[in-house]
């Protein structure tokens, strides 16, 4: 039943977005909206099952944190400008069907796909009636802090080297970019490791690991990772950097 009515309010959600997006023209909005779902999954679980505890409120906090500031971070650089290339490529192959196809295919699909990495916030609140051990949640958080500064601290750095004109075409190669080519994805996949850690605080928790090791999969393979190094190798300089650099996992740059 839990896992139904989120289900029903993230297609209630997502259905909004689209018809936001349909209006504004731009389907790239669905980005911004990313954390966005993951905080509705998490305030739908704590208010059916009215679990109130150090550990539901402990992973809502993260998730929460985690959110708000990639949401906030997604608008505040995404305000303004055209919609994202991704989605402008995607316009072209679906042509006259681009309405009904973006609906199923990106925002009813991202939508399943939340749900999907969101084992830790469904085991972990669900299941906090029953604490066996607090110290999950202290090697969680100390986990989950660890994310949020490499993306967070990333996302900052790549900011502030952009909006440099002098930067235009060129690739960052300094601060946690020196150490791993995408801070801000390893940041983000930290996060969630560390949201499931959180979770085997209570029983059966250790199975929200899943989702994490899912969700590391989906950047290093098909969403993040591949998309970003395609666009990247076109940038003078780029391929001397990434053969020095580690793609994910940050590692001391190679001589």
């Amino acid at each position: 039943m839990l896992v139904i009515i989120a289900a029903l309010c993230m297609i209630l959600f997502m259905s909004v977005i689209w018809m936001i997006a349909v209006k504004l023209d731009n389907y790239s909005i669905v980005d911004i909206i990313w954390g966005i779902t993951f905080i509705l999954t998490t305030v739908v679980v704590l208010v059916f099952t009215g679990n109130i505890n150090v550990v539901s409120l402990t992973i809502a906090a993260l998730v929460i944190i985690w959110g708000l500031r990639l949401s906030i971070y997604l608008f505040s650089r995404n305000a303004g400008k055209p919609e994202d290339y991704r989605y402008v490529d995607m316009r072209k192959k679906w042509g006259s069907k681009v309405k009904q196809t973006a609906f199923v295919r990106v925002f009813m699909l991202q939508g399943t796909v939340s749900l999907l990495f969101s084992l830790g916030i469904f085991l972990g609140i669900s299941k906090s009636d029953t604490i066996l051990s607090m110290w999950p949640v202290y090697a969680g958080v100390v986990v989950w802090i660890i994310g949020f500064l490499f993306e967070a601290v990333g996302d900052a750095q790549l900011r502030a080297f952009i909006q440099k004109p002098a930067n235009k075409g060129r690739v960052i190669t300094t601060g946690l970019w020196k150490y791993t080519r995408h801070p801000n994805y390893f940041g983000e996949s930290t996060q969630w490791f560390g949201i499931s850690i959180v979770a085997c605080a209570v029983p059966f928790g250790w199975i929200s690991f899943i989702s994490p090791l899912l969700l590391t999969f989906f950047l290093m393979k098909i969403s993040g990772v591949p998309l970003l190094e395609k666009k990247n190798r076109q940038k003078p300089g780029y391929a001397e950097y990434a053969a020095k650099t580690s793609v994910f996992v940050p590692m001391p740059p190679k001589n």
